[in-house]
């Protein structure tokens, strides 16, 4: 039966990708669920290789591959005053290990002093796919904003309570799923992998 393998063990993201995808009609199984187990190191310079290898890493760990899509995602945030850090160290930027709270006030602490219009700041995720014939399709989602002032808000995760929009006047913290999957990120580079994906009649 096709499927789409998603590599990833976080349960925030998993819930956001099963929504946004569920037009394609196709079972989306995390990696757990889909009985596979990699630490696969993540060693690119860029958010599209660091996709690449995941999603590729993940698909040759599939005996019969049959009609399994692996898709794997890179994101982070980049803060200009920071010179675009975390980037893509963002998930292991003080330690994969260390809380969001103490990362998010880490960034905050850094940028005291700075005014409003340098806090510029945007998420960024890249998404690789590895078709079953092995082609590999990637797609990239951005969403501009501002480093705030405290953490704001309890829905989403990670960076999310930091990242201020303007013309919303919301952290992304404060957004409901729904509003934050047409705006997000995650949510254009997947919007994108779909359409990809509906192109080749998946």
């Amino acid at each position: 039966m096709k499927k789409i393998i998603f590599a990833t063990g976080n349960n925030g993201k998993i819930k956001e990708i099963k929504e946004i995808m569920k037009e394609l009609k196709i079972p989306v199984l995390s990696m757990k669920e889909a009985g596979i187990h990699a630490d696969i190191v993540e060693d690119g310079n860029t958010f599209e290789e660091n996709a690449i290898i995941k999603a590729k890493g993940v698909a040759a760990l599939i005996g019969d591959r049959g009609e399994s899509i692996v898709l794997a995602d890179d994101s982070g945030l980049e803060i200009d005053y920071l010179n675009k850090e975390p980037g893509v160290y963002s998930a292991r930027y003080m330690g994969e290990e260390t809380s969001y709270r103490i990362k998010n006030q880490n960034l905050i602490d850094r940028l005291e002093g700075v005014p409003d219009e340098k806090r510029t700041a945007r998420f960024v995720c890249v998404i690789a796919a590895v078709l079953p014939d092995g082609e590999i399709v990637t797609t990239r989602g951005e969403i501009e904003g501002k480093i705030g002032y405290e953490e704001r808000g309890i829905n989403g995760f990670g960076y999310d309570p930091i990242f201020y929009l303007p013309d919303m006047s919301k952290s992304t913290a404060e957004l409901m799923p729904e509003e934050k999957n047409l705006i997000s990120h995650r949510g254009n580079a997947l919007k994108d992998m779909k359409e990809e994906l509906q192109k080749r009649h998946m």
